[in-house]
């Protein structure tokens, strides 16, 4: 949807964004009009232009333009962005990008951290937390003067009362006799020794015995007190009231904290305003006391990571399936070291031991004896012990190097916090056992929580904005999260939902918010959630900007704008903008359109392929997963789906991909999670490829060409020109990695970098090759009337006619092709990929190095992630190549469009977390739509 006009009127300004000539990467001056305080969804094939519309173009104005408005000595500390290549952009709101990339790789960053709920957990627990002791279970309290003075007025209206103070035992240089007399330099004239009142004066005359009982009192442990004040009780009297005020706070400070009040008939109460009990003195909630980044109140052992460095469980015991009489304990193994097995099985039935039941099997306290021990028999960690203490043997030092590794810190059992933090419980549960519930359980806990009158008032918007937080988390599909559970363990689609939550927390309005494309990793059960979550965010009043695929989004949106029609060169144009209800009015050119109103369509195969050999994984328990047995097929393509939280990725990269890298003999620092066995037809398989989302390259000269091997075929051909000949350039002089043949100023870059302390980064075009990235001699060299340069410049799809003539190249470049990736340039840095492109980079690099007589078993997690529904469709073309060319493939999946042109799929579920786990179907597609309890079933339907 575009405008001509170069003014628009204020009306149009509060009801739109402008947008003209946009002309960031490949877009053809684009001007486009965005609707505000809708949700718009912006769609097209990989590499259209979308994320350079959104990020590189409206994102990155609104951040400059709120950089630029801060003070320039502010500006220096924060990210610096360049003005967009646009025209201009009226119209628009405060922008909030919230990107789809694992935000952290902070060993202290958790979930309860990026939410912000642990931040009010901690505030809560330290406004309305009760300290027990672990003694005696009582409460510990401070008593103030007001609790002491309620005491006496609560009694009966004339009693006599007597206020004594404790006198210390402890007199530093002074006497006893000394201390008396200060008392009663003081005004004090009694003291209580024995329930026996002394006068001062009598006890320090030598000639008396009342010294000598003091002394002797005193030397067995019998307290003495001074007498503060004595009075009668008259509650309505103000100034008598003021008066034991005044006395109670003297005997508190003479005391050193402790009052004694007694009634005349020998009854009497004490009270403390140190925070003590049972002879321990407790630290004071705080929220620096719940605070793990905080020295304060991070465990001294773990320093608040939750591990240390110890014997690892896993090292020792490498293999769960297996029993203690079958030798799951490996260091007690050999000749020496065996008897500690023989012993313990030698005594195991005085103590009930089961010797012959797996390890993985046992019980928490059955654990707790084979690691710890008892009356009758050595554990393991006594075994280490052993050898820590004959460390001069060298034997004892490898061994215990063998067995050592990050493991749970044994003072807080990974709860993070030094001990005290567990004594201030809320409702009987410490902050500690809160962060291990999933999120759905601790929702429930807050909504069952009880608290008194006085309580509730204070924590009134803390849980508030606690239970508003995990009711977004709960929308999102992350009820499986822990609030412990550390962020960088986390996908992009859950990093990207829970930063969601976070700024959901914050209740913005009048803002722009760009999500790219959250829907990653969520099940269609989960997407109907997520655009719940994202029609609230467009309620508040927000204009919701979506760069997405999933088909379940894009059908809810307000308005679709349509990128295309095809990628890099071909791209770079708005095809189709306006309200969605209006695509099946249109007719168009859009992809997007014409699949989403059913013109194009995914067609499932028309006939499924035989499956005759398996690999079979038996009692897989790793994480949530119930003990389920999978039969895999060979030259097939598999898929493994179910809810996210279900445990597909625990039963694949957890366990099949290393005990599979382990049978076949591969090296692999990864021990794969407790499972039974791994059986079948393994010996068909000659490799395992996890081919995953992470960057194909960290340099910024690196780049997809170089990945595939076909940039050094490139070079040689460079090599082979009759000028290259003549003045004996070698292929290194080709190469921008290595000095020879780059540019020697921006050293391969193309450009220069000026560092601005108070403005953006200036990066300009290296003067000296003019952004050619090649000395000029270098570039003299041609083949068909192009130099290095200009072939870089060149797509995938251009390069492979460009190099017809050269089978090499085009064998190299064509898999590129194959896998929808024809619209990447040859030079484009690996670093501006994203995460689906750099998996299929991968893929085609597998397909370039194929040899004959491979049977290799790739696993390709969420490969659709960044698919438009016709890049699904050239990448299912590769991967139906890849079995055809006699190899397996095993993806982890939710897009259905995948799921049904699979061979055979494995459902897992029902729930995530705690109620997945749970092996729901295996077998073919269409059997799976008819499967009660699946949620991938009825989606499939």
């Amino acid at each position: 949807m575009s405008t001509n006009r170069n003014e628009q009127t204020a009306a149009d300004l509060r009801t739109a964004i402008f947008i003209k000539g946009a002309r960031a990467n490949n877009l053809k001056n684009v001007d486009l009009t965005i609707p505000k305080n809708q949700l718009v969804v912006v769609t097209g094939v990989s590499g259209s232009g979308k994320s350079s519309i959104t990020m590189d173009t409206l994102f990155a104005e609104g951040q400059r333009r709120y950089v630029e408005s801060l003070s320039s000595y502010a500006r220096q500390f924060l990210m610096r962005m360049k003005k967009p290549e646009v025209d201009y952009i009226r119209g628009i709101c405060p922008a909030i990008a919230i990107e789809q990339k694992t935000t952290t790789a902070n060993a202290r960053s958790t979930v309860g951290t990026l939410t912000e709920i642990y931040d009010y957990l901690r505030l809560l627990y330290a406004r309305v937390g009760r300290t027990y002791s672990p003694i005696s279970g009582e409460e510990v309290r401070r008593h103030t003067v007001a609790d002491v003075v309620d005491y006496i007025n609560r009694q009966d209206e004339g009693s006599r009362m007597y206020l004594y103070a404790p006198v210390p035992r402890t007199y530093g240089d002074r006497t006893l006799r000394r201390e008396l007399e200060l008392l009663q330099q003081k005004g004090y004239t009694r003291v209580l020794v024995d329930d026996e009142p002394q006068q001062i004066d009598e006890v320090l005359e030598s000639d008396r015995p009342s010294l000598a009982k003091v002394l002797n009192a005193l030397e067995t442990e019998e307290e003495m007190m001074v007498l503060i004040d004595r009075f009668v009780v008259r509650p309505e009297d103000e100034e008598n009231t003021k008066r034991i005020a005044d006395s109670v706070q003297t005997a508190f400070t003479e005391g050193e904290g402790e009052v004694i009040v007694s009634l005349e008939g020998g009854q009497w109460e004490a009270f403390n305003n140190r925070f003590a009990l049972d002879g321990m003195t407790f630290l004071e909630p705080s929220p620096a006391l719940f605070n793990y980044n905080n020295p304060f109140g991070a465990c001294p052992t773990c320093e608040g990571f939750s591990r240390t460095m110890g014997i690892d469980e896993d090292k020792v015991i490498p293999n769960p399936s297996l029993s203690v009489y079958e030798g799951a304990v490996v260091p007690w193994s050999g000749n020496t070291y065996g008897e500690w097995q023989r012993n313990f099985l030698r005594v195991a039935n005085k103590f009930s031991f089961p010797v012959h039941t797996p390890y993985g099997d046992l019980t928490a306290e059955q654990k707790a004896v084979l690691w710890d021990g008892n009356r009758h028999a050595g554990g393991i960690h006594a075994f280490f012990e052993e050898l820590q203490k004959k460390l001069y043997k060298i034997q004892n030092r490898v061994m215990l190097a063998r067995y050592r590794g990050r493991t749970l810190c044994p003072s807080c059992k990974g709860g993070r916090l030094r001990k005290e933090a567990g004594y201030v419980k809320i409702d009987g549960k410490p902050i500690t056992d809160l962060v291990d519930l999933p999120i759905d359980l601790l929702q429930q806990h807050f909504l069952d929580l009880r608290l008194n009158e006085h309580d509730t008032t204070i924590a009134r918007r803390l849980l508030l904005e606690i239970n508003n937080r995990l009711q977004s988390m709960t929308d999102l599909g992350l009820t499986y999260l822990t609030v412990n559970r550390l962020s960088n363990t986390l996908s992009g689609g859950e990093s990207q939902r829970i930063n969601l939550t976070r700024t959901l927390g914050s209740n913005l309005t009048a803002s722009l918010y760009i999500l790219d494309e959250p829907s990653v990793g969520l099940h269609p059960r989960d997407t109907e959630r997520l655009v719940a979550v994202l029609r609230r965010l467009r309620d508040l009043g927000n204009t919701v900007l979506v760069v997405e695929h999933e088909e379940g989004i894009i059908a809810a949106a307000d308005y679709l704008i349509d990128v295309g029609p095809q990628a890099g060169v071909y791209g770079g144009e708005v095809i189709f903008a306006g309200p969605y209800a209006s695509i099946y009015d249109e007719a168009t050119e859009s992809l997007t359109t014409k699949y989403m109103n059913g013109t194009m369509a995914i067609e499932p195969p028309a006939q499924r392929r035989r499956l005759t050999n398996w690999i079979k994984l038996t009692g897989a328990r790793m994480h949530n997963l119930k003990k389920i047995d999978v039969q895999i097929p060979l030259n097939a393509i598999t898929v493994v789906s179910g809810v996210s939280g279900s445990g597909k990725t625990s039963l694949i990269k957890g366990i099949f991909y290393p005990a599979l890298r382990r049978a076949l003999g591969e090296g692999t620092s990864q021990a794969p999670g407790p499972f039974t066995s791994l059986d079948g037809d393994t010996k068909l398989v000659t490799q395992v490829e996890m081919v995953n989302q992470s960057p194909i390259g960290k340099s910024s000269r690196s780049n997809p060409v170089t990945y595939v091997g076909a940039y050094d075929t490139i070079r040689n051909l460079m090599v082979k020109q009759q000028l290259a000949k003549i003045r004996g350039y070698k292929p290194s002089f080709f190469s921008f990695n290595v000095d020879g043949g780059r540019c020697p100023t921006c050293k391969g870059e193309g450009e220069q970098i000026v560092e601005m302390q108070f403005l953006a980064d200036v990066r300009l075009v290296c003067e000296e090759c003019n952004g050619a990235r090649f000395k000029k001699e270098i570039l003299d060299v041609q083949y068909n009337g192009k130099h290095i340069a200009e072939i870089l410049d060149l797509s995938i799809a251009e390069a492979i006619v460009f190099f017809a003539d050269e089978a090499d190249v085009v064998k190299k470049l064509q898999p590129l092709e194959d896998v929808g990736l024809g619209y990447v340039t040859l030079g484009q840095s690996s670093s501006t990929l994203s995460g689906g492109e750099a998996q299929r980079v991968k893929l085609a690099s597998f397909l370039t190095k194929e040899k004959a007589g491979e049977h290799i078993v790739f696993i390709f997690d969420e490969p659709t992630t960044g698919l438009h529904f016709h890049d699904v469709k050239v990448l299912l073309t590769a991967l139906n190549a890849l079995v055809e060319n006699g190899h397996t493939v095993l993806i982890v999946e939710h897009n259905i469009d995948v799921i049904k042109s699979a061979d055979y799929v494995i459902d897992l579920g029902p729930e995530g977390g705690r109620d997945g786990g749970h092996l729901i179907f295996q077998g073919r597609p269409e059997e799976l739509a008819g499967v009660e309890g699946s949620y991938t079933g009825r989606y499939l339907g």
